[in-house]
């Protein structure tokens, strides 16, 4: 498989899940949402630095791509949660490891950002 060429990048597992995911926002939103449904200003406060427009349109993304499920209750005011569909928290899951791995170099990743190439 070439990796350049589009079609091998529509049959490549990794390019699939890299575009499910892909961005500054997503994975945190994934990371948000595993912990439960939540309410668009909860999400908005533990991720700081996201805009509204941002968040708006990584949460829409998400709910088309299968990954978010958006909830609409009919109260007054209307009341609206996110929470990970299904195949969401299989992709939560999947994406666990990532995090570990992280989480186990993250000292050595951030002084080799630090420190400045020769």
């Amino acid at each position: 498989m070439s990796i350049g060429s589009d079609t091998a990048h529509q049959v490549c597992g990794m390019s699939v899940a890299i575009d499910a995911v892909g961005g500054k926002w997503k994975l945190h939103l994934m990371w948000v949402l595993g912990e439960g449904p939540q309410r668009f200003g909860q999400i908005r406060r533990l991720l700081t630095g996201v805009s509204e427009k941002v968040l708006a349109e990584n949460l829409r993304q998400l709910e088309a791509s299968g990954i978010v499920h958006r909830e609409i209750y009919p109260e007054v005011p209307p009341r609206v949660e996110y929470s990970l569909t299904p195949i969401g928290r299989e992709l939560n899951a999947a994406l666990r490891p990532l995090e570990q791995w992280g989480e186990q170099h993250r000292d050595r990743l951030a002084a080799a950002t630090l420190t400045p190439a020769v």
